[in-house]
């Protein structure tokens, strides 16, 4: 990466994210289907943090990451009670373009994967930003 307060972030790192299964991350219970197993909306969350765990905490005061595009598959049901870890792997930086292999692993198999990208962003302008859309 060209600009040098991105100096640490380099191709290789990794974060996790982990959960238990609860009621509250199925799919019955977010709407996103009527089977009492993790959601896929709940599976992306967690591959989202497991990013952010890779990056965010190396970035300067005031940059953070937000997610800009998702291509994944989920490819088995986990009942709840039974954890699961998200693991990203930081893959490509292009300026202040990132991109992730993400993965979800339950206590028996592999749950979900893909590409996951994010970009580092000001965080007060980004929130500026978003505020002026605001009708209020």
């Amino acid at each position: 990466m060209s600009d040098s307060r991105y100096a640490q972030i380099t191709a290789g790192l990794r974060g996790e994210g982990r959960l238990i299964v609860g009621h509250h991350h199925t799919a019955t219970h977010r709407g996103s289907g009527s089977v009492d197993v993790l959601a896929t909306p709940e599976m992306v969350c967690l591959m989202e943090q497991a990013a952010v765990a890779a990056v965010d905490h190396l970035l300067p005061d005031g940059d953070r990451t937000v997610g800009t595009h998702l291509d994944v598959s989920h490819l088995a049901p986990t009942p709840v009670g039974m954890e699961v870890v998200a693991g990203a792997e930081l893959i490509a930086v292009e300026g202040r373009k990132l991109t992730f292999r993400v993965e979800v692993r339950d206590e028996r198999d592999l749950v979900g994967e893909g590409i996951h990208r994010r970009v580092i962003i000001n965080r007060d302008r980004f929130q500026a930003g978003a505020e002026k859309k605001s009708f209020s």
